[in-house]
C-alpha cells in the first residue's frame, strides 16, 4: 500500500539559459513509463527546460546510455525512468542494485542525474508511484536532475579559484589525479 506521507519539495531551480535534458527510459512496463515520462517532462517545461528522450531495452542499459551522452553529446543534465517489479528470481536484485549503482558512480564522475527508476513488489506500487497526478516520481526525478545542473552551473561560474591544476586535473574514481605531481 502506497503511504500518503508528504514530503517537502525544494521549488525547481531558475535558469539563466534552459538547461537541456536527455530522459533516457526503459519502457519494459509501458503504462508506467509513460506516466514516468509525462511527469518528468511537465517538470522540466515549468523549469523551462529543453528535453530529449530515448528508449533502451531494460533498466540495466540506462546507465551505459548515460555514460554514451556523458561522452558524445551536450546535455546539462539526465532523468532515468523505468520499473523493475519483484518477481521470483533474484534478477530483481540484480537490475535494481546494478541500474542504481551504475547511476550512482556516473553522478560520482560529474553527471547531473536523476533517478527515477521504480523499484516496486507490484504493479499497484508502480502505478500509484508513476502517475503525474499521485506520486510522480518522473517529476521528481527530473527537478532532481535540475538541481544538480543549478548546482553544476554555480560552481562553474565560481571558476576554479583555489584549485591546484584548475580544469587540467582529472579525479578518478579508483586512481589518482590526471597531471598531478603528488604522490
Amino acid at each position: 500500500m502506497a503511504s500518503n506521507t508528504q514530503h517537502y519539495q525544494l521549488d525547481l531551480p531558475v535558469f539563466d539559459a534552459p538547461a537541456r535534458l536527455l530522459i533516457v527510459v526503459a519502457p519494459y512496463y509501458r503504462v508506467i513509463a509513460d506516466g514516468l515520462i509525462a511527469g518528468a517532462r511537465a517538470t522540466a517545461e515549468r523549469a523551462g527546460a529543453v528535453v530529449d528522450l530515448i528508449e533502451v531495452p531494460g533498466a540495466l542499459e540506462i546507465p551505459t546510455a548515460f555514460g554514451m551522452a556523458g561522452r558524445q553529446a551536450n546535455y546539462d543534465g539526465y532523468v532515468a525512468l523505468g520499473c523493475v517489479i519483484r518477481g521470483e528470481t533474484t534478477h530483481y536484485e540484480t537490475v535494481c542494485n546494478d541500474s542504481s549503482r551504475g547511476l550512482t558512480l556516473l553522478g560520482l564522475q560529474g553527471l547531473a542525474i536523476g533517478n527515477g527508476i521504480l523499484t516496486v513488489e507490484n504493479m499497484e506500487q508502480a502505478e500509484v508511484r508513476a502517475d503525474p497526478a499521485g506520486q510522480n516520481k518522473g517529476g521528481g526525478a527530473a527537478a532532481a536532475a535540475l538541481h544538480l545542473v543549478a548546482l553544476s552551473r554555480k560552481w562553474r561560474k565560481q571558476g576554479d579559484k583555489g584549485r591546484p591544476g584548475g580544469d587540467t586535473d582529472v579525479i578518478r574514481l579508483a586512481g589518482e589525479l590526471e597531471g598531478s605531481t603528488r604522490k
